[in-house]
């Protein structure tokens, strides 16, 4: 004894709008995911500010840099670099362009970057303008606990405000910056 039992039921189709909602949802799914998991690798990599940090250093070029005065007038962006980092190849230029801008204080380390010879050659080269500490055995950017090039921290009173890595856009230092100076 057989019985046939009908299966033509069929789930329906689902109309544009229904696609389009769910494409949006998915895409929405996928950047809050991106964003938490981002979020978090960029809180565990950034630079931790030493107990007592050496915050009056000496530039490339014998300039001494006072980093809490400065950041006791404005934040201050510290972008901790190397010529030798593919990605600081593609954020230095957003660096110096802020750097020109002259809205806020920005101060960089160039972390086992050769002599300052080798550094000024380097700079004059890609014609960054910025002023640079040449952490030359990496000791400012290890006694920050840095872990990736680059590196970037906000300083406001002398203390740190902000710690980041990776590829920044410029707005968004910029926010950082303005966040910093407001709260």
């Amino acid at each position: 004894m057989t019985t046939n039992i009908d299966k033509t039921t069929e789930k329906p189709k689902k109309t544009p709008k229904q696609k389009a909602l769910s494409i949006i949802k998915t895409v929405l799914l996928y950047g809050l995911v991106f964003a938490i998991v981002y979020t978090a690798v960029n809180w565990w990599r950034q630079p931790v500010m030493p107990a007592n940090p050496q915050l009056q250093l000496m530039d490339y070029q014998g300039q001494v840099v006072d980093l809490a005065a400065l950041s006791n007038e404005q934040p201050t962006l510290v972008y901790f670099w190397g010529t030798w980092c593919p990605i600081c190849s593609v954020t230095s230029p957003t660096i110096n362009t802020l750097a020109a801008e002259n809205n806020y204080p920005i101060v960089t380390v160039a972390i086992k970057s050769g002599s300052n010879q080798e550094l000024d050659g380097y700079l004059k080269e890609h014609n960054y303008n910025f002023t640079t500490i040449n952490d030359q055995q990496g000791v400012i950017f290890d006694d920050w606990q840095g872990q990736v090039t680059p590196s970037y921290v906000i300083l406001k009173d002398g203390e740190m405000s902000q710690g980041l890595t990776g590829i920044q856009p410029e707005w968004s230092l910029k926010l950082r910056l303005w966040l910093s100076s407001v709260f």
